[in-house]
This record gives structure tokens, C-alpha cells and sequence, in this order.
């Protein structure tokens, strides 16, 4: 059965990737605590033909990011959608940390990470606590990485 996000996520012409599968049995994508879901940091889901590689403003234009870190958003949706069972059971988006690997010079991480913020708005509209830098690197040469916390019920 198809819940009410997974039917906004369709009417939004949008679909979720396989859960991204961590490389290593010491880390999950998500861990529940006191009603909040904490949701490891995830990169863009390949599958959905994101930027999966290079520096933003240099390899990687600003407009290619927005659109990696909007598919990182769904990667982490496919993520708890498989541990909750369902995204209905997401009340709100608590926190968004999104981290961009940044050329030199580069100062408009806010806009890059407005690509995830905006679909979980679109989805789960109450306002988010949220986070965007940049830095120098990041694992295998992501554009983006980006972690969030949910409010669960």
C-alpha cells in the first residue's frame, strides 16, 4: 500500500532509489532515539543520474549540485522509508546538515543544499533547522553528502 509521501512523491513525477547500502557493518543509515530518527550522512543516488563526482563551481556547476543534493534527499528518504516501513510515519524534518566539497572560492553552499531542504519542503512542509558548508573534501569525491534528523511516530 502506498502511503500519502510515497503519492506526493509520485504526483512530484519523483520516485525513491534502493536504499544506499553502507559499506561497512559498524555504521547503519539511520538509528532511532527518543522519538527522533538520526539519519547517517548519504551522497546522491546514482541511480537517479546525480553528479556522483568533483568539486562544485569547478567540475561540477552549481545547478548540477542543487540537483545532486535533491536526489541525496530522496537517497536518505529510500533510507528511511526501509527502516520505518513507511514515510508516513515521519512527522517533520527536524535537521538538515548538508556538506558540499567546495572549489576555492566557492560561497554559495546555501543555494546547493536548497536543492534537498526544497524537496523535503515539498514534502513535509513545517520549516528545518539546517546546515550548509563547505569543505575541501569528501569521501570518494561526492559533490554532496548530507545527514538529517526526522521526528518520528
Amino acid at each position: 500500500m502506498t502511503g500519502r509521501i510515497e503519492a506526493r512523491l509520485a504526483e512530484l513525477g519523483l520516485a525513491l532509489p534502493e536504499p544506499f547500502a553502507y559499506p561497512s557493518a559498524n555504521r547503519t543509515g539511520c538509528v532511532e532515539a527518543g522519538g527522533l530518527l538520526f539519519v547517517s550522512g548519504h551522497p546522491p543516488a546514482a541511480s537517479l543520474g546525480a553528479a556522483m563526482r568533483g568539486k562544485v563551481d569547478a567540475e561540477v556547476s552549481e545547478a548540477e549540485a542543487h540537483d545532486a543534493a535533491s536526489k541525496t534527499a530522496l537517497n536518505i528518504l529510500a533510507s528511511v522509508a526501509r527502516h520505518l516501513g513507511s514515510l508516513d510515519r515521519v512527522r517533520r524534518v527536524v535537521k538538515v546538515n548538508g556538506y558540499v566539497n567546495s572549489s576555492p572560492g566557492f560561497e554559495r553552499q546555501f543555494a546547493v543544499i536548497d536543492g534537498a531542504s526544497d524537496l523535503f519542503h515539498a514534502l513535509f512542509p513545517e520549516a528545518h533547522a539546517r546546515t550548509a558548508i563547505g569543505v575541501a573534501e569528501l569521501p570518494r569525491g561526492f559533490p554532496v553528502e548530507i545527514e538529517a534528523v526526522f521526528e518520528i511516530g
